[in-house]
Formats: C-alpha cells, sequence, structure tokens
C-alpha cells in the first residue's frame, strides 16, 4: 500500500472513534502541555534572578573582610575588620582597570523627622555610588567629592523613607535625625523596588566619611564595592585588586588573603546553574505524564488490534504484507500523538501566559523546547505504538479470519 493510502485509513480509523481517540490524546496533551508550563516559568526565575543581580549593578566587583577564628570556631566571611578607607585610596591608585570605587558603611538605626519615626538602614558612601549601583535621583542632587572631605551631614533618601517620614511633602531641604546626628535630605532616589536585599528604596545615603567618624568605629569599612572598565576585563580586575590588598595589608606569600572579592559574573552563574538544574528537573516531572500518555497510547492501540483481528486477517488474505499493517499502526499511533503534541503545545503556550498574568511571575516561552516536546510526543508515539503494531503485523491471517 501507498503511504498515502495507509495515512487515510489511518486517519479513517482515529475518526471511527472520535471520543477514545480524544482520551487517548489527552495524556499526551498534558504531558506536553505541562512540560512547557514548567520549562517556562523555570526559564523566567532564571532571568529574573539575572535581572536582579545585574541591578545591583554594572561589572560589580564587591570586596568584604575575610574570615576569621574566634576561640576556636570558624567565622563567616566579614568576620574580620581588615578594610580601610586607605585601601580605597589605594585601590584608586593603582588600580588600571576599575572604572569606579565606593566604600560602604552600613549601619542602622531609627530616623526622626517631623514628629514622625522609622528604622532603616544608612550607608556611607562614595559619591561614585551612583554610577556603580545603577541609581537615579528623581529628586534634588547627590552629595560631592567636597561633602565627603568635609564630612558633611547631608542625606540622600529613598522613596520608602519619604514616605514614612514625610508622608506627600516634598523631602528636599528637610531636616532629619539618625541617633545625635542631624542631617539635611539634599536628594530623593528614584524608585527601585525590591532587590536581593529587600526594599531597595528603604534606605538613607550619606558620605562614607560623616557615617565612618560620627556613626561607626572611624577606622573600618564593611565592603568596597568596584565597577571594573567592562565585564571582560573583571576577572582580571579582581586579581590586580587582589595583589594590591595584599601588599596593603602586607601579606606574606604563604599567608591567607584577609579579604573576600566576590563578582558579579559568579553570583549570575551560581544563580544561573541552580535554577538551570530546578528548570530540568521540572521538565523532568512534567515529562513522567507524556510517558504516562504513550503508555496509555500503547493500551488504546492492543484494543484496537484486538477489535480489528477480521479486518487485519482480511487484508492480509488479499494481499496486504506484514510491513504494511505494521506501518498502518504506526501511522495510527504517531497520528494520536502528534494531535496531542499540537493541541499540548497550544494549551502550554496560552495557560502559560495566562499564569503570568495571573501570577506577576515572568514566563518564558523557549521555541526550542516547543519544538523538542513536539517531536518527544511523536517519538514517544511511535515507540509505545510499536509493540501494538508488531503485533498486528504477525496475526496468522487464517486464525485471524476465524477470529469471532
Amino acid at each position: 500500500m501507498k503511504l498515502g493510502n495507509l495515512i487515510v485509513v489511518a486517519f479513517r480509523s482515529i475518526m471511527k472513534n472520535r471520543m477514545r481517540s480524544a482520551l487517548t490524546m489527552l495524556g499526551i496533551i498534558i504531558g506536553v502541555g505541562s512540560v512547557i508550563i514548567m520549562v517556562s516559568i523555570g526559564k523566567g526565575t532564571q532571568v529574573d534572578i539575572e535581572k536582579r543581580i545585574t541591578s545591583m549593578g554594572t561589572n560589580l566587583l564587591t570586596i568584604f573582610p575575610g574570615s576569621g577564628q574566634f576561640r576556636g570556631v570558624q567565622a563567616g566571611a566579614g568576620s574580620l575588620t581588615t578594610l580601610t578607607m586607605k585601601d580605597v585610596d589605594k585601590i584608586k591608585r593603582e588600580s588600571a582597570l576599575i572604572k569606579s570605587i565606593s566604600p560602604v558603611v552600613r549601619t542602622s538605626g531609627q530616623v526622626i523627622a517631623e514628629g514622625a519615626n522609622w528604622q532603616t538602614r544608612i550607608y556611607g558612601v562614595s559619591p561614585d555610588y551612583l554610577e556603580i549601583r545603577n541609581l537615579a535621583l528623581k529628586e534634588g542632587n547627590f552629595f560631592t567629592e567636597h561633602d565627603e572631605r568635609s564630612k558633611a551631614k547631608v542625606a540622600i533618601i529613598g522613596k520608602t523613607v519619604a514616605e514614612k517620614l514625610f508622608d506627600s511633602q516634598f523631602p528636599i531641604g528637610k531636616r532629619i535625625r539618625v541617633g545625635n546626628v542631624p542631617f539635611t535630605v539634599i536628594g530623593l532616589l528614584k524608585e527601585k523596588g525590591q532587590g536581593p536585599m529587600g526594599d531597595e528604596d528603604d534606605i538613607i545615603l550619606a558620605p562614607s566619611s560623616t557615617v565612618l567618624y560620627r556613626m561607626s568605629d572611624g577606622k573600618t569599612v564593611h565592603s568596597i564595592i568596584i565597577s571594573t572598565t567592562s565585564m571582560e576585563t573583571m576577572d582580571e580586575a579582581a586579581e590586580e585588586i587582589r595583589n594590591i590588598l595584599r601588599a596593603s595589608h602586607r601579606l606574606g606569600e604563604k599567608e591567607k588573603d584577609d579579604f573576600t572579592i566576590r563578582k558579579q559574573t559568579d553570583m549570575i552563574e551560581t544563580a544561573s546553574s541552580i535554577t538551570v538544574f530546578l528548570t530540568m528537573l521540572l521538565g523532568a516531572i512534567a515529562g513522567v505524564s507524556l510517558v504516562v500518555g504513550g503508555i496509555g497510547i500503547m493500551n488504546i492501540m492492543l484494543v484496537s488490534v484486538t477489535e480489528r483481528t477480521r479486518e487485519i486477517g482480511i487484508r492480509l488474505a488479499v494481499g496486504a504484507r506484514s510491513g504494511d499493517v505494521l506501518v498502518q499502526f504506526l501511522i495510527e499511533a504517531l497520528i494520536l500523538s502528534l494531535i496531542g503534541g499540537i493541541t499540548g503545545v497550544i494549551a502550554g503556550i496560552l495557560i502559560g501566559k495566562l499564569v503570568g498574568i495571573i501570577t506577576g511571575l515572568t514566563v518564558v516561552i523557549d521555541p526550542l523546547i516547543v519544538f523538542a516536546s513536539f517531536l518527544f510526543s511523536g517519538a514517544v508515539g511511535v515507540f509505545f505504538g510499536f509493540y501494538p503494531a508488531s503485533k498486528a503485523s504477525r496475526l496468522n491471517p487464517i486464525e485471524a479470519l476465524r477470529y469471532e
């Protein structure tokens, strides 16, 4: 028989039992749709995480104090107090691969203004901080190098702090007090929303010298953030800075670094590897339903072979070859799985987008995954349809014609 005739016969057989065929395809539809939805959500999560890490800054290197031992117990990174303003100045002078640099002196406290108060974070930074962290001002101005040198009591506040302290009032020029230190608000940050460290708008920025000498120990900084000249030079810049800090801290060749340098690229790679693994896991779990759908196709095809035993016997008796019967039933299984695959693809894309709209999650439909899911559905049909097709092709024509 010609291939075209076999396809027509297969379609006729499927259409004779429409409800049964639809229920048979249901497993494939659910399987393909589930794979597309799960993988799309996983990829969307990966994109979200990368965006959040990127939003922390451009070509970012972060230097933390190293870890030390206290009473024989190894403390975590940052437990030592080894970074100083001298380190910041030395890196700024000697490094050829950095674009911007800022110390970060962190503290927190209750901020009071016009009868209102709010507990928030206060960061002492340099004027370069704005560029390094991709921040922008909505109102007012950022402090200058002169403010930094003179330990000026000026502050930039985030949207959350402005709302809690001043409600809907214009905050520029207002006075706030953090502990016993008064500040004048000279700028309002543009809203940034949630980030890896929580609410990015719940923050006050002030000159690092002011926070260091008036609100901290006057000696050490909590971290140093650096923007390198490009993403490509990040590794080289990290090694250069490592050598500068080792020389600054007078560490011997056999002594370990008393600081830690973290690269933005490493954070992105780590986060991506985790989300890729989770995406594959979700896809594999969803793929189980495809296998279940394939088992459903095999069961229905076995029933179909039993029901059509006399028909198969007649075909063999009038000259059809075993190969023709094998191909006929394989085509039926393939058509069932491909129709289910197409329906599953459409359902997966539509439901995935609907989930994104309802939940606010980022859903990324990958054309490659869509195509692979469709091909896999066809492969499932052929794989699980082969046994029933093989059983049909091996029937003895005489016994088949006698079958009741």
